[in-house]
């Protein structure tokens, strides 16, 4: 299958894939589209929502609907390292009657990872993560396996429990290639959802994308042409959420500590091949780079003193970004 071909694919395979999904989960379909981008690009992914909003069967919805392995971790504050990346264990030889270490691998050797609350285990057991999301392998005892492509972490949060959690720091924060939001439904999805409940759920077919049609289609994806016009606009985001920039607005000099960093950009670019693949468009606008925005940028804002005090928040910050920052004028 050439490139062309995949191409004209993908749009096809996400409608199959938001059509199956919708079957189980009502509404959240920005969520549903991003999180389809996310695994698109190979992009790990945290999904932020209060209980009861599904965002676990929404991830294990979408694995049902792929042709990948796949995990559940839930997280814990006993969980160690080596409950996520497995461990050596002493095993006696029946032949030799000798022993030797076996490797037993964890759960994170799985294409696609669902880290169900991961603020709920402390740090230790957080950044045995971080080598797995970054680079895509783990090291244990000194060995270090690379893992299987595509790999993909989709991580959930609850925003509003504090007591018994971990934050996360801002390193492992920025790996996540999307924060995700998940809202209340309004009220006739809502009605709909309890309607429905009890009740069983309903069937998803596997295979929408199987493992190299998914390695096809990121690597077209990545190289999907951007035009300078987006790239620019892409690029005065960016920069415009740095506080110490010249020129920096007053309300992000007043509220941002940190702004994003060049990782952001290249991100919001990415997302925005990924959007434009899924509409069949050959590349993306500054439309795409604007529908990606909050999800790229919200979790690498470093709010400030001042924010927190007036209820700022770093969405409200994007926010206020999209409204001001103007598109380059072509020349």
């Amino acid at each position: 299958m050439d490139s062309i071909e995949v191409f004209e694919q993908i749009a096809e395979r996400c409608a199959q894939l938001r059509e199956q999904i919708g079957r189980v989960i009502v509404g959240q379909a920005s969520v549903v589209d991003t999180l389809l981008a996310a695994v698109l690009c190979q992009g790990n992914a945290l999904i932020v929502g209060v209980p009861g909003l599904a965002k676990t069967l929404l991830v294990r919805t979408l694995a049902s609907s792929l042709g990948l392995s796949f995990r559940r971790i839930q997280f814990t504050p006993d969980m160690m390292p080596t409950d996520i990346l497995g461990t050596e264990l002493i095993q006696d030889d029946p032949a030799t009657g000798q022993r030797a270490l076996r490797f037993a691998p964890g759960p994170i050797f799985a294409q696609l990872i669902l880290a169900d609350e991961i603020n709920r285990t402390p740090p230790k057991t957080q950044a045995a993560l971080l080598e797995a999301m970054a680079e895509r392998q783990v090291t244990v005892a000194g060995k270090t396996m690379k893992l299987d492509e595509p790999f993909v972490v989709v991580a959930t949060q609850n925003p509003i429990e504090q007591e018994g959690t971990y934050a996360l720091p801002e390193a492992q924060l920025d790996r996540f290639m999307f924060s995700l939001w998940m809202d209340y439904p309004n009220r006739e999805q809502e009605s709909q959802i309890i309607a429905q409940t009890p009740g069983v759920q309903a069937q998803v077919e596997r295979g929408v994308f199987d493992r190299d049609t998914l390695l096809a289609s990121s690597g077209v994806i990545e190289q999907m042409p951007a035009s300078a016009h987006v790239v620019e606009y892409a690029v005065s985001l960016i920069r415009a959420t740095r506080p110490n920039e010249p020129g920096a607005s007053q309300f992000v000099g007043q509220y941002v500590q940190w702004g994003a960093s060049p990782r952001a950009g290249q991100y919001l670019i990415l997302g925005a091949k990924a959007l434009a693949a899924m509409e069949g468009e050959a590349s993306p606008g500054c439309d795409h780079i604007r529908q990606i925005a909050a999800a790229v940028l919200r979790h690498r804002l470093v709010m400030n003193y001042t924010a927190a005090g007036d209820g700022v928040t770093s969405s409200d910050i994007v926010t206020k970004l999209l409204e001001s920052v103007r598109e380059p004028s072509y020349e």
